[in-house]
């Protein structure tokens, strides 16, 4: 997967995501395991729409991700809200996720919009939760979220999807490995460049997989987390066969 064009498209394309959602739920997470967080690591945090907000509200976050032009576009948008934030409270890394590392533990690490799909491999996924749980400080959270299996079996039966825009289309393809439970989507996005009506045209590969929640929560504990709670889509209850997206609070 590349996003080295898509990176400047990316937050037009993502408006109608529930950014807000993901906000509210990390708060009330915080709340109701007690936690009050200094330090915050977003791990596959994309253009920032979600590590900015918190650096506003007094957090002192890390935005890790592997692309560097994710990156550079999330410091453009931080620069633009320089005015509410404190110097100092948000940073950018690229690594990746299986091998992320920061000179010191921190409260708590987050992964949103199902950055852990796009880890392809059972062991990529071990890799990625054991170096989160060497991350944190005692005590402190992971929280993180995932597409269920169920709902790479209903993009595969819903696609194609398209979108026709006056400044942005595009054409999205779906084909599902079914024993794997693993999605390629093909998207081939047009958007306009410049004033002069002219479209450029970016075309993406993205590869996700889903993993039976019972044992993602298997590997949480394995790894040394104490508590691990599942809830679906954003709400506190537990997922079910309809949940298109499961959270993980596990609590070291």
């Amino acid at each position: 997967m590349s996003y080295e064009r898509f990176a400047y498209t990316y937050d037009r394309l993502m408006e109608s995501m529930p950014y807000g959602d993901w906000l509210r739920f990390t708060r009330e997470c915080f709340k109701r395991y007690a936690l009050q967080p200094v330090t915050v690591v977003d791990l596959g945090c994309g253009t920032g729409t979600i590590a900015i907000p918190l650096a506003a509200e007094g957090y002192r976050v890390t935005g890790i991700d592997l692309s560097e032009d994710m990156l550079a576009v999330a410091a453009q948008k931080a620069e633009a809200h320089s005015a509410q934030l404190k110097p100092g409270s948000i940073r950018w890394i690229q690594q990746d996720l299986r091998e992320w590392e920061l000179e010191e533990q921190v409260d708590a690490a987050i992964s949103f919009c199902d950055c852990m799909n796009y880890l392809l491999e059972e062991e990529d996924v071990i890799q990625t939760i054991q170096q989160t749980y060497a991350g944190l400080k005692p005590g402190g959270i992971f929280l993180f979220d995932v597409h269920t299996p169920e709902q790479l079996f209903a993009y595969a039966d819903a696609q194609p999807f398209f979108l026709n825009e006056d400044d942005v289309a595009y054409i999205w393809t779906s084909e599902l490995d079914e024993e794997r439970v693993q999605i390629e989507h093909e998207l081939t996005i047009f958007v306009q460049d410049g004033s002069a009506g002219l479209f450029r045209r970016i075309d993406e590969t993205h590869v996700q997989r889903a993993y039976p929640l019972r044992w993602l929560e298997e590997q949480l504990r394995a790894a040394g987390f104490a508590e691990v709670q599942l809830a679906g889509d954003f709400t506190w209850a537990p997922p079910t066969t309809r949940t298109e997206r499961a959270f993980f609070i596990a609590r070291k």
